[in-house]
């Protein structure tokens, strides 16, 4: 069996573009992927076209070959970014190909189920209303109504906007948006009650006076984790910051971590809790899975970041069904209405009570329709403000 093409859309979401990804080979077998990042997504877009030909006529079984090959030749550009998102969606839709073929699903490619309901925590679902306590005490209530016990949300950057400040200019919190930023977080615990899991992102916006005083404020209300205090640059930088927080509180890092090689420094220095790699851009499904188990020597649990399409969600879904040290999965509560429309089975029908149900189906377990997906193009004209 060869590789004879490999197709690419943009796909506007409800944050920014998905880009989709479909191998076809010679004997009628497909697989399906995504290779979603922002901002940029024309330029990941542009990489997976060019990744998908550099693959034509291969043996599409050879799904660590291929991966392995790939990254040994694009690691001239670079061994992250777009060339890895590329490489993200080709292999998720290698091992889609290959569950099809061998009539699998993806999880048994990856060593077996641990579990097949995969526990979610919600995050997007702070859209409905303004930047107030109220506002997101109501909707966080919504989240729990809905069957979750977990919900993520960054106040930093939410309480800039609110007035009319873009906070990914200078880092920096007044006194007067510190205090709203915690009055907001203390009115969503106090919505949800204490058994309830809260995530707090910084999106790695804050300055390093800021990013400890809010982590010191903040850990009365049991925050589950404080993610990406700093940014990916500097293991040391991280221990630094890490060395001034509070004991109980817990770190999550690696959305912007690429491959195992990335996170590396990260987990020899302990240094966080929970790692957060992204399916499409960490290496893909294979890739996280070495992730995740490099993680687990080190007893650090997997929290997989997917602010993404349908396809990372489901991708995610499988590797935190195989492995031993999974936490939580990201889900986005809040989303357009094409995520189901362009997919054969519907996400929304495997949340039940806050969980993905996954089923026994092959591969990912579903397809891509493309004519839905023509119907909804990527937005390429890039967006102003700090997406979050």
């Amino acid at each position: 069996m060869k590789i004879t093409d490999v197709k690419v859309w943009l796909v506007e979401g409800v944050k920014y573009n998905w880009t989709m990804v479909k191998i076809y080979t010679d004997e009628g077998h497909t697989g399906v992927g995504e290779a979603t990042n922002w901002p940029g997504s024309p330029i990941i877009y542009g990489a997976a076209k060019h990744v998908g030909e550099r693959i034509i006529g291969m043996d599409p079984m050879r799904t660590d070959f291929i991966w392995t090959k790939l990254y040994r030749d694009l690691n001239w550009v670079g061994p992250y970014g777009a060339s890895l998102c590329a490489i993200s969606g080709i292999d998720m839709a290698l091992l889609d190909l290959k569950g099809k073929v061998l009539g699998v699903p993806c999880y048994e490619l990856l060593g077996g189920a641990f579990r097949k309901e995969i526990l979610l925590y919600a995050n997007y679902w702070f859209t409905g209303g303004g930047h107030t306590p109220d506002d997101y005490a109501t909707q966080a209530l919504k989240v729990k109504e809905a069957g979750f016990t977990g919900l993520k949300f960054d106040p930093f950057a939410h309480v800039n906007y609110l007035y009319g400040e873009d906070l990914s200019a200078d880092l920096n919190l007044s006194a007067k948006q510190q205090d709203l930023a915690f009055e907001v977080s203390k009115a969503v615990r106090e919505a949800v009650g204490p058994e309830f899991d809260i995530m707090i992102e910084t999106h790695a916006i804050l300055n390093f006076r800021v990013a400890v005083k809010m982590a010191q404020r903040l850990s009365p209300l049991d925050i589950t984790w404080y993610e990406e205090p700093v940014g990916p640059e500097s293991a040391d930088t991280l221990k630094a910051i890490r060395d001034r927080l509070p004991d109980s509180m817990a770190i999550c890092v690696g959305e912007r971590h690429y491959t195992r090689h990335g996170i590396r420094p990260v987990l020899e220095k302990h240094l966080c809790d929970m790692i957060m790699p992204d399916i499409t851009r960490c290496g893909g499904p294979s890739e996280m899975k070495r992730m995740s188990i490099m993680a687990e020597t080190y007893n650090v649990l997997l929290a997989p970041h997917n602010p993404n399409g349908p396809l990372s969600t489901l991708a995610s879904a499988h590797v935190c069904a195989s492995t031993g040290n999974f936490f939580r999965l990201e889900f986005m509560f809040t989303d357009v209405p094409w995520r189901d429309e362009i997919i054969t089975h519907p996400i929304s029908e495997m949340i039940i009570n806050g969980h993905l149900h996954l089923s026994d189906r092959p591969g990912l377990g579903v397809d891509l329709l493309e004519e839905e997906m023509e119907k909804h193009p990527g937005v390429v004209k890039p967006k102003k403000g700090f997406y979050v």
